[in-house]
C-alpha cells in the first residue's frame, strides 16, 4: 500500500470512529425516545446504519494492522512494479492514460489509480517503456504502448 492510500485509511477510521459513530449512538438514542421500537423505522434505519458502520471500522482496522506500506521515494527502474505510475497509449484509438499501480485497498480508475491484482495492472508487470501489452477486458483484447514509466 502507498503512504497516501494508508494515511486515506487511516483518515476514514478516525472519521468513523470520532464522528459517525456518536452521531448514529445519538441518531438511536432520539428513536428510542419515540416508543414501541417494534413499529419505529427510525430506529431500525439507525440499527442498520451503525451495523454498516460498526462493520466497516472492523474492516479498516484489519487492513491497516495487515499493511505493508511502500515508501515510493525509494523505488525506482524503468521496469513497471508496484507503485509506478506509468503512461499508455491505446494503439487503436491513440489515447493516452496514465495509471498508478497501487494496493487493492486504494484503487480507484476515475483517478488513474489501478489495483495491482487488476487485468491492466497484471498485464504491466514487468515490462518497461516501449514494450507493447495485451489486457484482456470485458469489452475485449486492448494494446497498449508503454510511453513512460516513473516512480515517487
Amino acid at each position: 500500500m502507498t503512504p497516501n492510500g494508508h494515511a486515506a485509511l487511516e483518515e476514514e477510521l478516525k472519521r468513523r470512529q470520532s464522528e459517525e459513530r456518536p452521531r448514529i449512538i445519538a441518531a438511536i438514542a432520539e428513536a428510542r425516545s419515540h416508543g414501541d421500537l417494534s413499529e419505529n423505522a427510525e430506529y431500525h434505519a439507525a440499527k442498520e446504519a451503525q451495523s454498516h458502520n460498526e462493520g466497516r471500522i472492523a474492516e479498516l482496522e484489519g487492513m491497516l494492522a495487515l499493511a505493508e506500506v511502500i515508501d515510493l521515494t525509494k523505488l525506482k527502474g524503468d521496469t513497471i512494479t508496484f507503485g509506478a505510475t506509468v503512461k499508455l497509449v491505446d494503439e487503436d484509438t491513440d489515447e493516452e492514460r496514465t495509471y498508478q499501480i497501487v494496493g487493492d485497498a486504494e484503487a480507484d480508475v476515475k483517478s488513474g489509480k489501478v489495483s495491482i491484482s487488476s487485468p491492466i495492472a497484471r498485464a504491466l508487470v514487468g515490462k518497461k517503456t516501449g514494450d507493447q501489452v495485451e489486457v484482456s477486458t470485458p469489452g475485449g483484447g486492448k494494446s497498449y504502448e508503454i510511453l513512460d514509466v516513473r516512480f515517487g
